[in-house]
């Protein structure tokens, strides 16, 4: 073979080794392209892309004109999640590092774990919550030293669990023969967080000194550690742990940081942490905290296992009082899902979502809050006055409902307090005498006094027990038939009011009358119209309220002829006696009494719910008989009040009352109205402790339909004579 043909050879042969690589590159490529295409692409999608939750904002809460009451505000949060941390770094060093960045910059950091932060390290347990101590439980139960001593302890003291011995399956051994360790562990399996305190772990030798010694064993906390050192690092250790327990790594370190703070994490690369984008509640308004109420952490009272199920997370908020409790379903909303990849190093290089967030949503109330606020004015300028003779402790409650719809229009209690302070001030509301966080609108009962008159005379009328046309001679003391000398009721005007009528008795506000017509009814009667008007049992108010409580006779008794008139063992919320009346002057509509006027979308493109504004059911009340009862508030309102009413933009119907409490103590005052009197459009009831005269809730009351009837007005002040009224 010649030269030349050699030389051809070996670009034959080179040619295709460069052939067959290029054809196995090809099919390489071919099957990493094509053939295993999706394999291989999650392979890579799990290796540098990670799910995150993304959160979806909380709806905002409006009054019925659409007004914000409660909206957000965008906050930035630190989060440390260990799953960011590299090959090689050190867990503990991050958590120090993150921690003393958080000290001196004086930023607060979550660290439940109950034992003192600083030397001499104590418990703290006896002061967590329902929900911590739970966490801390199962947490204790998981450190194996921890569990061993508890579980040896529980066995010599059996008695310091609360929960009884389950009875034994059939065909199972008793309890007295299981081995010591199985023995122990049922024990510790039955101790429940109510059970875990100071003095149990104290006793059973899980001192805070011996659990930071089998915590730092645990975790592997380096020997060089100060104890202080030590200490901040097993905070954040601990909360990752009891997230683990419930397969949730992520931890909200702080909350709402600002960006200075943002700066300094990112120009020192704090493995592990993270900034996320959350929000919290703003508060528009220092009105109607009764009503809005706030949200909190899940706590063990809100059944976290079936939250969970809904999509709920440990760190989420959640609705705790008032309508963030009671619209807690329509509020929440649906957290999104982003991938989110990063490099070797951590960094986020790209994102993606998978499930766009939806934002909760839009609660519209039916309360007005310029309404909703000079009702509260009213009632606080009321008390002050009233306080002038040295009682502090008085409380007061008003509520205002719609006639025929059962929609409140204003609910008021006082002392009241400042939702968006509330947290910072929780240990001086909580310790103040007042109960200021306490709804006296809706929980708290009183007795009716007079204002249940017009009730009676309509059961009256409505059970055949008198008609329009009858007259009853009040001589000054109505007298028990067959016991006259031992049972009798005294009306207010000693001399007696002579022949009174129904709508006459009401203007009057006999006692005589009503006790006799309590007589004729029995408590029966009475009973079965108390609950028609909507007496003696829950209005339906989506927030917490009483039932209040009907009248009984005792053993051997008949009270009705005194609870007819508003005294015997009777209570009701302010709400309730607003509701009656609505129902009354309806024409016997009675309604639910309710907050939610709408739940809309978000973007206000769909109707969610609407508030029940269906009668439950109807009382039959004819035309004679409503305008008789009517007159007789009217009368009042043109007679005795006629003082308080003169100022009164708008024509009104109204009755006092006087709750007899004991002999050592002033009466609480009681006053109902409705208004217009020819088609009434609301129905007020107000409350106040120890008020012992009328007059201060008469000019309330007209305080109140002013306000309503002259929108964007101030409430006229009127200023009527001490007049003690009956």
């Amino acid at each position: 073979m010649d030269r030349k043909e050699m030389q051809n050879t070996r670009l034959y042969l080179l040619a295709a080794l460069l052939a067959v690589a290029l054809a196995a590159y090809l099919f390489v490529l071919y099957d990493v392209q094509v053939i295993h295409h999706d394999d291989y692409a999650a392979q890579a999608i799990r290796s540098i892309v990670r799910p995150e939750k993304v959160e979806a904002s909380r709806g905002i809460i409006t009054d019925r004109n659409g007004r914000p009451l409660v909206s957000n505000r965008s906050t930035y949060d630190l989060t440390f999640d260990a799953n960011l941390l590299r090959p090689g770094d050190d867990d503990n060093e991050a958590i120090l590092r993150l921690v003393q960045l958080c000290q001196s910059e004086g930023v607060a950091w979550s660290d439940n774990l109950p034992i003192s932060r600083r030397a001499p390290y104590t418990y703290t347990v006896d002061q967590m919550d329902g929900q911590q101590r739970k966490l801390f439980l199962a947490y204790l139960k998981s450190l194996k030293p921890c569990a061993e001593a508890l579980g040896e302890y529980l066995l010599r003291h059996p008695e310091a669990v609360s929960t009884p011995e389950p009875e034994p399956e059939e065909g199972a051994a008793p309890a007295e023969e299981l081995s010591p360790k199985k023995r122990a562990q049922d024990l510790l399996d039955r101790l429940v967080p109510d059970d875990l305190t100071e003095e149990l772990l104290t006793d059973a030798g899980v001192t805070p000194a011996q659990l930071i010694g089998a915590m730092r064993g645990e975790l592997d906390i380096p020997e060089h550690y100060t104890m202080t050192q030590a200490r901040m690092v097993l905070g954040v250790q601990y909360e990752l742990s009891v997230r683990k327990l419930d397969n949730y790594a992520a931890y909200v370190l702080a909350q709402d940081i600002d960006t200075p703070f943002i700066s300094l994490l990112s120009d020192g690369n704090y493995a592990g942490a993270k900034v996320t984008l959350s929000s919290v509640r703003e508060y528009e308004t220092t009105s109607a905290a009764h009503i809005l109420g706030y949200v909190g952490k899940i706590g063990i009272e809100d059944d976290y296992p079936s939250l969970k199920e809904k999509g709920y997370d440990y760190d989420d908020l959640i609705g705790k009082e008032g309508a963030e409790l009671a619209f807690e379903d329509y509020l929440k909303g649906k957290d999104g899902r982003r991938m989110v990849a990063t490099n070797d190093e951590g960094k986020v290089t790209g994102e993606f979502y998978s499930t766009e967030p939806e934002p909760g949503n839009i609660v519209e109330l039916t309360i007005d809050l310029d309404f909703q606020t000079q009702v509260e004015n009213c009632l606080a300028e009321t008390v002050a006055r009233l306080n002038a003779d040295g009682d502090e402790k008085r409380g007061a409650g008003a509520a205002v409902v719609q006639v025929g719809t059962g929609e409140v229009l204003a609910l008021a209690s006082y002392p009241s307090y400042d939702l968006s302070t509330w947290r910072e001030d929780f240990a001086q509301l909580n310790a103040d005498p007042r109960t200021p966080m306490y709804n006296r609108a809706t929980m708290n009962g009183y007795p009716p006094g007079s204002t249940l008159k017009p009730f009676t005379a309509m059961a009256a009328l409505l059970d055949g027990k008198v008609t329009l046309k009858e007259k009853i001679k009040d001589t000054g003391s109505w007298r028990y038939p067959g016991d006259e000398q031992n049972s009798y009721a005294n009306c207010w005007k000693r001399s007696g009011h002579g022949n009174l009528n129904v709508t006459g008795a009401i203007t009057n506000s006999c006692n005589y009358f009503f006790a006799e017509m309590g007589f004729r009814l029995e408590m029966e009667g009475l009973r079965k119209y108390l609950v028609q008007f909507g007496l003696g049992e829950k209005t339906g108010i989506e927030i917490p309220e009483t039932a209040g409580l009907l009248p009984e006779n005792p053993q051997g008794q008949n009270q009705a002829p005194w609870a007819a008139f508003g005294q015997g063992s009777q209570l009701y919320s302010p709400l309730q006696l607003a509701n009656y009346i609505a129902t009354l002057v309806s024409g016997g509509k009675h309604c639910q009494a309710h907050l939610l006027k709408t739940a809309k979308t978000y973007d206000n493109s769909a109707v969610v719910a609407v508030g029940n504004t269906e009668p439950l059911n109807t009382v039959d009340i004819s035309e004679e008989n409503l305008r008789a009862v009517k007159e007789g508030m009217k009368g009042l309102v043109e007679g005795t009040l006629s003082p308080y009413f003169r100022s009164c933009v708008v024509s009104a119907g109204a009755k006092t009352g006087t709750s007899q409490v004991r002999a050592d103590t002033k009466n609480h005052g009681v006053f109902v109205c409705f208004a217009p009197y020819d088609d009434p459009e609301i129905a007020v009831a107000i409350a106040i402790e120890r008020a012992d005269a009328g007059a201060a809730l008469a000019s309330t009351a007209v305080n109140i339909l002013n306000a309503y009837f002259t929108p964007g007005a101030d409430a006229a002040s009127v200023t009527g004579e001490n007049q003690l009224l009956p």
